[in-house]
């Protein structure tokens, strides 16, 4: 047997986790980023709070590139 044969064959490495950690992270960024404050009267309808840049734009790419950067992790060789 070679050398090669005898080590036990981990799926991942710590490099592939320290990816995903920061997909993970990018993902739930982008969803507290979606999720937003509450408004200070309920009542009142204020479009530039429902429809501002961070809940429409920005969540949705930190989200997406949290999933590419977890599909580049998996997909990584060690």
């Amino acid at each position: 047997m070679s050398q090669n044969e005898n080590k036990s064959s981990a799926l991942f490495n710590k490099s592939n986790y320290l990816w995903m950690l920061i997909g993970g992270a990018l993902i739930l960024i982008g969803m507290l980023l979606m999720a937003g404050g509450k408004s200070a009267d309920p009542n009142v309808f204020d479009p530039k709070e429902v429809y501002s840049f961070n809940r429409i734009t920005l969540a949705p790419i930190l989200i997406i590139a949290g999933f590419i950067v977890e599909i580049y992790a998996i997909f990584k060789k060690s």
